[in-house]
């Protein structure tokens, strides 16, 4: 018997699941929760850092999933950004996009005036939102979806 197949007793082949590292899931939980935690922050910076940071997990996710193991001789470091098109092509867009943020969240994160808008960061926050579904799917992950987390009390 196959691994990723069932032979079903109607002569059927039914494919099972795909098994997802625990580190890969605990990413997307990570995403998503940070996804829920950005639609609640009232400002353009937070909400846009809060999104990016969403997308870096799930392509984070995608890697930790997919990549093979490290060869023995040393590179660069590369951005999970670099990575994930080689993991998952279907992606190569979605890479492109967020590591173009790459540097808008850093002047968001660092607290410069002016560094995003509402309309971006409720923009980026939509696109995130998709990328994670994206990659929950291409990890043949069921997609989640968060409630809004409760507010502090």
């Amino acid at each position: 018997m196959n691994a990723i197949a069932q032979v079903r007793p109607e002569g059927e082949r039914r494919v099972a699941p795909s098994r997802v590292a625990p580190s890969a899931l605990a990413l997307l939980e990570s995403a998503r929760q940070g996804l829920a935690a950005s639609e609640c922050d009232s400002s353009a910076a937070g909400r846009f850092v809060g999104a990016h940071l969403a997308a870096l997990r799930a392509a984070a996710a995608m890697v930790a999933a997919r990549a093979e193991p490290p060869s023995v001789r040393r590179r660069r470091p590369q951005s999970v950004w670099e990575l994930l098109p080689r993991v998952e092509p279907t992606l190569s867009e979605w890479a492109a996009f967020f590591a173009a943020g790459a540097g808008k969240r850093a002047a968001a994160e660092a607290g410069l005036p002016r560094a995003v808008s509402i309309r971006e960061a409720d923009e980026l926050l939509r696109d995130a939102a998709t990328f994670v579904s994206l990659a929950e799917s291409a990890l043949g992950v069921p997609a989640q979806s968060l409630l809004p987390l409760p507010a502090a009390i």
